[in-house]
């Protein structure tokens, strides 16, 4: 070996030569020189490479992530529905997020996260070299640990690293996954270089999954604890840190013996690294989890989730002209709504409709409730509606030609949750017996606004968002019966008529053409018996007559009858046919509740006013809405029709006299017009007070589900919600809501209006002020 090393320097010596010598064979070089220009090239390759992959060289690699402290880093941020009042009632979002600042997260909670997640994070610049290698070490002892900083995980939830586009090499698997960590690795070391520890602490907090749809501190800490994140206790926070590795596997929710284990370990962690001391370690590791847990579940608002989807609904073409994203811009919303209001006519609509639905299963008890007008069952009728679902048209395409497989599926029972005026309760249904069930409900809408100013008040579009998404305010129409009445009224009066005018209560029979086909209408009263009374036109619309309503509309005309109702707002298309008065076309309580509120307001129309700004996420206003009013009739005419509204409750007779079983009266005046539709499919009322104006519907999803005969007339079944709704309006000082009197006229009215209500026939001219008597309350005409 000696010999060796003598030999060696020999050689070494011996080729060396000075200057203007003949160059000979290179030296061999030490190892440590030839390892240190290993590594030189190893470090000129790697920084190579990194240069290629954020340069996106060849487009080998895909675009990179651009890091710039002076542009705000977008972040998915739940959009906020809130009343006039300042209530947050609802929230739009794809990822359910509402972003806290770094003072709003408690110390504690950032000590359990670096002690867990990321132990030098105050250390290193973006990379923690150290806990990177360390990961090869644990994998070889079978330990599956990770060794991203905070810094990469905020890098790869802010800028997706893994989805964006990923270049050549992105369609080369392992290739794929060392270019997008990679590129984690250049965003983490920007992030570092852009933003402070705290900013970036703040960004990531603000972003990870805690499971049950929250994301972010703020709504993980509402959702769980049901507090703000500045109020979490230790063991709170340590949960929530827990949860971050798997939010599914250490879910308090789904898996609480996980979450707890988890739980203490990040204790364990906090102990570890002193942010927490072994005495309280050994104490709270043994509290067991404590939660008051409520998701934010989308489809399951406690209050306003129709109001929610009418709202996007409203701002669809705004958000598209200005370019937002409901689901992820954070906009904060405001309407008029007002946060009691609506919470009152939920509770009405709940109250009114469980009774009613009690009644309805009584009725139809050994029955099916889908019947014809003679209360004969409807043939096929689950059948037919099975072919028009979704599901159906899917099964179909997936078991072509096998319709007996389409069958089974169908037929095929499975756990579910379902609806009950009872609570909701787990039960095994078919998708046939789920439609059967479901079918067996009644539905209900209700709308309610400020005439004067065009402010609704309240909507409420069913009875349970969850299990009946449709909206029966403005998505459903339906035919509203007699509510329609007053607009064949309001075309006469505009044109010479009054109140006080009076029409023969008789059969008649009207000749008319319809698309180039002559036809005949003989239109009957509720009873199917003609009084022969002169009546007045208030008298008339108040019992809800139809010959007169019929022969009035005649004298009027029913295509002016339908130009009055679209200039009033209703926009829905309307056939001009003698039976236009009776309602025979499909309306919206929405249309309806708009155009009513023209007569209160001394005949300015105000479009339902819903939304009154929009701001961005910091609070910035980016618009201002304002309602639109517009003058439809004249001041003299609209006194008339309050006044003519008033008679459904004054005149004998009637329809809107059901209302006096609610104590609203006293010192107060109420003006309203019920409806039914043929075959009592829907019952509506209509109703003003001085202050507003509301409107309710009540029936089946479909037409072939009601009531047959009385009991589905819209004095028993849409009348009691509003009677409700204004009992708890009155009773409640702090909405300014109050009894009394209409407003009396500021200009002089030349038509007569105060007259003999009827029950004889009369002469035109005598007079009393008609206000109502103790006579029974007669059938509604549907």
């Amino acid at each position: 070996m000696i010999k060796n090393i003598f030999l060696n320097i020999k050689k070494r010596i011996g080729n060396f030569r000075f200057f203007g010598k003949k160059k000979e064979k290179a030296t061999p070089t030490k190892w440590y020189y030839r390892l240190l220009k290993f590594f030189l090239k190893l470090f000129v390759a790697v920084v190579i490479y990194f240069l290629a992959v954020n340069f996106n060289f060849l487009w080998l690699f895909g675009s990179s992530p651009s890091v710039n402290n002076e542009k705000e880093i977008k972040t998915s941020v739940a959009s906020e529905l809130y009343t006039a009042d300042s209530v947050l009632i609802a929230k739009y979002y794809k990822e359910n997020r509402s972003p806290a600042t770094y003072n709003e997260i408690p110390q504690v909670f950032i000590n359990a996260l670096i002690a867990t997640e990321d132990a030098r994070f105050f250390e290193h610049g973006g990379i923690d070299l150290r806990a990177t290698f360390s990961v090869f070490w644990y994998f070889a002892k079978g330990d599956n640990r990770g060794g991203s900083t905070i810094t990469q995980q905020l890098a790869k939830n802010l800028y997706k690293t893994r989805k964006i586009s990923t270049g050549l090499f992105g369609y080369i698997p392992i290739v794929r996954t060392i270019v997008a960590k990679t590129k984690e690795w250049i965003t983490a070391v920007k992030l570092e270089r852009s933003y402070t520890k705290q900013e970036i602490l703040t960004m990531y907090i603000n972003t990870v999954d805690f499971g049950s749809n929250s994301y972010g501190i703020k709504v993980a800490s509402q959702t769980y604890f049901g507090k703000h994140p500045i109020l979490l206790n230790t063991e709170e926070a340590a949960l929530l840190v827990g949860i971050l590795k798997a939010p599914t596997l250490y879910s308090p929710i789904a898996n609480p013996k996980n979450a707890l284990e988890r739980r203490n370990i990040v204790l364990s962690q906090m102990v570890k690294y002193g942010y927490l001391t072994q005495e309280k370690f050994d104490v709270i590791s043994k509290h067991p989890i404590k939660l008051n847990y409520k998701q934010d579940d989308q489809s399951n608002i406690e209050h306003g989730a129709y109001l929610r989807n009418a709202v996007a609904n409203f701002l669809k073409d705004w958000l598209k002209k200005k370019g937002l994203d409901l689901y992820t811009d954070g906009l904060k919303i405001y309407t008029t709504i007002d946060s009691k209001m609506q919470r009152y006519a939920e509770e009405a609509v709940a109250e009114q409709m469980k009774k009613l639905q009690k009644k309805f299963n009584r009725l139809t008890k050994g029955s099916v409730p889908w019947t014809d007008k003679y209360g004969e069952e409807v043939p096929h009728y689950i059948e037919n509606f099975v072919k028009t679902t979704d599901l159906f048209k899917k099964l179909q395409k997936r078991y072509k030609n096998h319709p007996d497989s389409v069958m089974m599926y169908l037929n095929k029972k499975k756990k579910m949750t379902i609806f009950s005026w009872k609570g909701e309760k787990d039960t095994i249904f078919s998708p046939i017996d789920s439609i059967k069930y479901y079918k067996q409900f009644l539905n209900a809408g209700f709308m309610c606004m400020d005439p004067f100013n065009g402010n609704v008040k309240a909507w409420v579009g069913g009875i349970n968002y969850k299990y009946f998404k449709y909206d029966h305010v403005n998505q459903a129409k339906r035919q509203p019966g007699s509510t329609f009445k007053p607009f064949v009224y309001l075309t006469a009066i505009d044109n010479g008529y009054s109140p006080c005018d009076r029409i023969e209560d008789r059969a008649v029979t009207i000749n008319y053409v319809e698309n180039g086909v002559k036809k005949s209408w003989s239109p009957h009263n509720a009873d199917f018996e003609f009084t022969g009374e002169n009546m007045t036109l208030r008298h008339a619309m108040a019992r809800s007559c139809n010959s007169v309503t019929a022969q009035l509309t005649e004298k009027v005309t029913p295509q002016k009858v339908a130009k009055y109702a679209r200039q009033l707002g209703i926009l829905s298309p309307l056939k001009p046919v003698p039976s236009i008065g009776l309602g025979s076309n499909d309306v919206s309580i929405y249309e309806m509740v708009g155009a009513y509120s023209s007569f209160l307001n001394k005949g300015i129309r105000n479009e339902p006013f819903l939304i009154t700004k929009v701001a961005d996420k910091k609070g910035k206003v980016i618009e201002k809405f304002k309602p639109v009013a517009k003058r439809v009739i004249s001041e003299e005419t609209a006194f008339l029709m309050v006044y003519m509204m008033m008679g459904g409750l004054e005149e004998p007779g009637g329809t809107s006299q059901a209302l006096f079983e609610f104590d609203i009266f006293q010192k107060n005046q109420i003006g309203g017009k019920t409806g039914t539709s043929t075959s009592y499919s829907d019952g509506w009322f209509m109703g003003m007070s001085k202050d507003l104006v509301c409107g309710s519907w009540v029936g089946g999803e479909d037409r072939s589900i009601h009531f047959v005969g009385e009991e589905g007339e819209g004095c028993h079944t849409a009348l009691p919600i509003y009677g409700i709704f204004m009992t708890k309006v009155y009773n409640d000082p702090s909405l300014g809501i109050t009894k009394g009197y209409f407003p009396k006229p500021k200009i002089k009215i030349v038509k007569h209006y105060i007259c003999k209500s009827g029950g004889k026939k009369k002469d035109k001219d005598d007079d009393d002020n008609g206000f109502f008597e103790d006579i029974p309350v007669e059938k509604e005409t549907p």
